[in-house]
């Protein structure tokens, strides 16, 4: 694929089909942000689905103890939601590990296939317990067998070295911008799931969205067994670099629909459709800083750039009080994803193509830890502090910000310093400019 220039319109068509370093288009078998995009779409149909079925079936049971309602139904859906999540990361912290590893010996498609096998039966279970209102406890079991199967970080490291396996031969820019291309798709069919959700719960309730998210993950199993071509790629197998901290992303953000969902917004479910749909704009504006700025700044300066972004959005999410200041929140965040395609592109870039699933295999444990740490200490938090701040834990998330903040800065000054020092090379040159 070739870079995107400056005053290059970005279409939905352009960012889905990948184009080859001449400009053609690469065509239905190497369109692995296909594979993404129908599963960014199903899965976020799902989860803002699930977090509102479930408080709605709690908010049934406290009101029929009798007990305080609004601030016991967010404490037990914050709990719940948090077991649920770390029966699916505990073993998905293995299994990540171990399916993406493995794509560098039996194909890419090794990392991709059991996640959308996983995501297709959990959907069904939803589906199925909401359908016959049956206990919760399902859920449970649902979490845990997605996550022996991979979940969505083998998935997306399986699609990130299918990336990295294209563009091996191209410039090093292209595999940046191919990856925040990746992200953007992600992004935007993520929004377009959440939109849809709000309005097919109101017009046909819980159970067919849960059937209609099953569906997509069937199509995009189907798509990915019989169509989606396999990269070339030799075995073999090396050392991988170290992933910056992504705690405060994902714990900051795990919070925002319970806190949209509390007073004083006390948002619908369409409302909260509108803002997810309205987030699509964070991907595509950090698509675009991607492709624009890795043309004149160095790496580390894009990735410092983008963590001071989703540091104010953050803060300026801590005090919205108002349906407005809520949606005026994306604003800030415009730039947010930035950090991690930009990451990613660093880390593959030190590798041969023969060893990107190892190094992809390390970046999915990571994040799948972080998940692990960031969601029951920001749910924890949130259970507790909700009846005083309910925005604490957006400032709490903005705060670690600092520590991986710290560590690229220091680390990229110390680089600088070195640079200077042993060769009068332009820093340019030592930036890959």
């Amino acid at each position: 694929m070739t870079p995107l220039k400056c005053c290059d319109s970005i279409s939905l068509s352009s960012i889905i089909l990948p184009r080859s370093r001449g400009g053609a288009e690469m065509g239905w078998q190497n369109a692995i942000e296909l594979v993404v995009g129908l599963h960014a779409l199903a899965m976020f149909m799902t989860y803002p689905l699930l977090q509102q079925y479930v408080h709605q079936s709690l908010t049934m049971r406290v009101r029929s103890l009798h007990l305080s309602v609004k601030q016991a139904v967010q404490r037990e859906t914050s709990r719940f939601l948090l077991h649920s999540e770390l029966c699916f990361l505990l073993p998905g912290l293995v299994s990540s590990l171990f399916l993406v590893s493995y794509s560098d010996w039996r194909g890419r498609k090794a990392a991709i296939v059991p996640p959308l096998v996983g995501d297709l039966l959990f959907t069904l279970t939803y589906f199925v317990v909401s359908r016959f209102s049956l206990s919760l406890g399902y859920l449970l079991g649902a979490s845990f067998l997605a996550g022996i199967l991979g979940g969505p970080g083998s998935l997306i490291g399986g699609c990130f070295c299918y990336v990295a396996d294209r563009s091996a031969e191209g410039p090093p820019e292209s595999r940046t911008v191919r990856m925040a291309r990746l992200d953007a798709v992600l992004g935007t069919l993520s929004g377009l799931g959440s939109l849809c959700t709000g309005f097919y719960v109101r017009a046909a309730g819980f159970s067919w969205p849960f059937l209609s998210a099953s569906a997509l993950h069937l199509l995009n199993l189907l798509y990915v067994l019989a169509i989606l071509q396999e990269p070339s790629a030799r075995p073999g197998h090396g050392p991988a670099p170290n992933q910056f901290p992504q705690v405060s992303k994902l714990g900051g953000m795990s919070m925002v629909i319970l806190y949209e969902l509390n007073a004083p917004l006390c948002w619908s479910e369409v409302l909260i459709g509108y803002g997810a749909a309205l987030s699509t704009l964070i991907y595509l504006s950090s698509f675009a800083g991607v492709a624009v700025l890795s043309r004149w700044l160095p790496d580390p300066c894009i990735t410092l750039l983008g963590m001071f972004s989703l540091a104010s959005g953050l803060c300026l999410a801590a005090f919205a009080k108002t349906t407005l200041l809520m949606f005026l929140v994306r604003l800030p965040l415009l730039l947010s994803i930035m950090p991690a395609p930009v990451m990613r592109s660093m880390m593959s870039k030190l590798v041969r193509s023969s060893e990107q699933g190892t190094v992809f295999a390390c970046v999915a444990f990571v994040e799948m830890l972080s998940m692990a740490v960031a969601l029951p200490l920001f749910t924890s938090t949130y259970a507790a502090t909700v009846s005083w701040f309910s925005g604490f834990s957006f400032l709490l998330a903005a705060s670690l910000t600092l520590i991986p903040a710290i560590l690229i800065g220091s680390t990229s000054f110390r680089q600088f310093g070195n640079v200077g020092m042993m060769s009068s090379v332009p820093i340019q040159c030592f930036l890959g400019r």
